[in-house]
């Protein structure tokens, strides 16, 4: 194995091999190359920065002790990513934070009237900065519920299917489709009040 000033050329898939062989440095370096990503998924789903911190390294811990069942059907990184993503599920229904809806229940908390109605549809990149749709964006995602935030960003995000999404959050393929669907009904309208409350503001 490459001195670990080296490694920075290496593909995941020769670190990986490395790892799996026992060199600590190839382990390090992929935890390196992907760690930002694999934080920004916990705090995403978690929208707490302690807990992202704790369980992204508990993910990364995970990631070694299981490297040897890594198989390379899909990525290294889309691989670490499922990693962190389970790991903050469990955490959120230990916390019952992540309620296992039915459909029926939705429609029933909603309105079967609200649930029929076509998604509302706002334009929220219309005269924004970069910068401010992100904020907006973050801002958005944490006033949805964990179970709402976290399917949206397996399906919009990961570009996860309906199957996988279930089977990772526990649910039926219809719960994760009506999930989805408030999900983004709520996101539109609090992108466009968080827009139209700008708007509103004195201009300096």
């Amino acid at each position: 194995m490459q001195n670990n000033r080296d490694l920075s050329s290496v593909s995941d898939e020769a670190l990986v091999q490395a790892a799996k062989q026992g060199h600590l440095e190839a382990f390090e370096e992929l935890v390196a190359r992907h760690r930002d990503k694999v934080y920004a998924r916990a705090l995403t789903i978690l929208h707490n920065e302690e807990d992202a911190v704790d369980l992204s390294q508990e993910a990364w811990i995970k990631a070694w002790q299981r490297l040897q069942q890594f198989q390379g059907e899909s990525s290294f990184a889309t691989w670490i990513t499922r990693i962190v993503i389970n790991v903050c599920l469990d955490h959120l229904r230990r916390q019952k934070r992540l309620p296992v809806e039915s459909l029926e229940a939705l429609e029933e908390e909603t309105g079967l009237r609200d649930a029929i109605l076509p998604p509302v549809t706002v334009n929220p990149t219309a005269g924004l900065e970069r910068a401010e749709l992100q904020a907006r964006i973050w801002q958005a995602l944490g006033r949805l519920s964990a179970a709402h935030r976290t399917v949206l960003i397996l399906h919009e995000f990961e570009g996860m299917e309906y199957r996988k999404i279930a089977e990772v959050m526990g649910c039926s393929i219809g719960t994760v489709m009506s999930r989805l669907f408030y999900a983004r009904r709520h996101m539109a309208r609090l992108l466009k009040d968080l827009k139209d409350s700008e708007d509103s503001k004195p201009k300096p």
